[in-house]
């Protein structure tokens, strides 16, 4: 079976868009073939889903091509020898954020290839870690940057490569640190008087260092993490680093520092659409053993949009309110959550007005100038912003935004189509108005 899946992954590889491939045949196996039964293991539901709909005639057409003509494709998530899939699945709900971590390390194990969702979101992201994985000591991909907002499963993505790495090479020297316990045990070492901080990390094969932003304004600490930078990458050692924005983006940042992060590759994860968010809670409960209705996901996916965190926590607070009541998940007893929170996301959106103030205030201008008449460019920029976050968080008609700037509609339906445009291309904007959203919801 071996040899007829590796056909039919190169016949796919011919027929479908690489990142396609990478994202969605990649990664999977086949468990099956007779009488006419294909089965094929996946990693999670949103693979599943995706071969199942959109992807399925192209596997049809690929088993043809190395002739089989199956009757029927099956998926089944996970399979015999992934050990970790099975543990994922026996957890509880409540479980499922315990920390495991490996003490020489620092690496959480439950951070996994086998239980991160892969969508539109983070998939280039989610390739960029495979290839470390699979091509180790590429340059190309030396350092690895991934930055996006809060809750958005950055810390899960990178812990997951370093976990990948030890299952394949157990004697890599690979640790997982924040930032912050870079700078307290530099800031430790030099109250103390004492040598051989440097020695502590130059010597990894991999060096792992979550929210970087934070190293922002810390010179010395900089400058430590310059040289350490220096010598692990001149050594051949992986970086793998991530923040909350771009490193153009890190106020407080020394130039040469941030030169080091953007020769390598920089790839942002952005906030997770509708089928993502719906995969994600589908993954959460299929791994906990909880039979969540499709209405309750569809409801929970399409009232929480802010992050992955306060999406899980959503369903866990419902899951645990079933539990005491021992009743069944369900809308009415979702409802109760979700009203709480859209209360409170209520006092925070009060009107158009808040958000055009906290546009002006986030972009260093006053209300006064983004209502204006002024045609600045560092005026107009954060306007056509404001006008796109007003369509897009209140769905306000295009005449109602028009009427909050005193301008003529079809002026907003400029500034929105051309947010829309720039947001396919635009990483820095794209990282602006993520960060806008979670201070709009703050």
């Amino acid at each position: 079976m071996f040899d007829l899946w590796q056909s039919v992954l190169s016949t796919l590889e011919q027929s479908v868009p690489t990142a396609s491939f990478d994202v969605f045949f990649k990664h999977n196996s086949l468990s099956q073939n007779r009488d006419g039964r294909i089965v094929i293991s996946v990693p999670n539901i949103f693979i599943k889903k995706n071969l199942e709909g959109k992807y399925h005639k192209y596997l049809l057409e690929a088993f043809k091509k190395n002739g089989i003509d199956p009757e029927i494709i099956e998926f089944i998530i996970g399979n015999k020898k992934d050990e970790n899939l099975k543990s994922a699945r026996t957890m509880t709900i409540k479980d499922t954020p315990d920390i495991i971590i490996r003490p020489a390390t620092g690496l959480n194990e439950r951070y996994r290839f086998s239980n991160f969702i892969v969508g539109s979101n983070n998939d280039l992201a989610h390739s960029a870690c495979e290839h470390i994985l699979e091509n180790f000591g590429d340059t190309r991909y030396n350092p690895l940057f991934i930055y996006g907002g809060v809750g958005l499963g950055k810390t899960h993505l990178i812990q997951a490569v370093g976990n990948s790495l030890l299952e394949k090479t157990p004697t890599l020297r690979v640790s997982y640190i924040t930032v912050e316990t870079f700078y307290r045990e530099f800031v430790d070492f030099m109250r103390k008087k004492l040598s051989g901080f440097s020695d502590k990390y130059r010597d990894l094969d991999v060096l792992i260092i979550d929210d970087m932003q934070f190293i922002s304004g810390k010179e010395k600490s900089q400058e430590e993490f310059f040289h350490t930078f220096n010598a692990l990458y001149q050594n051949g050692g992986q970086i793998i680093l991530s923040a909350d924005r771009h490193p153009s983006e890190i106020a407080g940042l020394t130039d040469r520092l941030r030169t080091r992060f953007e020769q390598g590759l920089s790839i942002d994860i952005q906030m997770p659409d509708f089928e993502t968010r719906c995969a994600i809670l589908e993954a959460k409960s299929s791994f906990a053993g909880v039979d969540v209705p499709r209405e309750v996901i569809e409801y929970l996916a399409d009232n929480i949009k802010t992050n992955i965190r306060e999406l899980e926590g959503a369903l866990n607070k419902m899951v645990a309110y079933c539990e005491m009541r021992g009743t069944k998940p369900n809308i009415n007893d979702l409802m109760p959550i979700i009203s709480n929170k859209n209360k409170k996301t209520r006092r925070q959106v009060m009107s158009p007005k808040v958000i055009i103030e906290k546009t002006a205030k986030y972009y260093s201008i006053t209300l006064t100038e983004i209502c204006g008449k002024n045609r600045s460019k560092n005026i107009v920029g954060p306007r056509q912003v404001a006008m796109y976050l007003l369509r897009h968080e209140l769905d306000l008609s295009f005449p109602k935004i028009a009427s909050e700037f005193e301008r003529d509609w079809t002026t907003v339906i400029h500034a929105v189509h051309k947010i829309e445009k720039n947001l396919s291309v635009d990483f820095s904007l794209r990282d602006q108005i993520s960060q806008l959203r979670e201070q709009i919801y703050v």
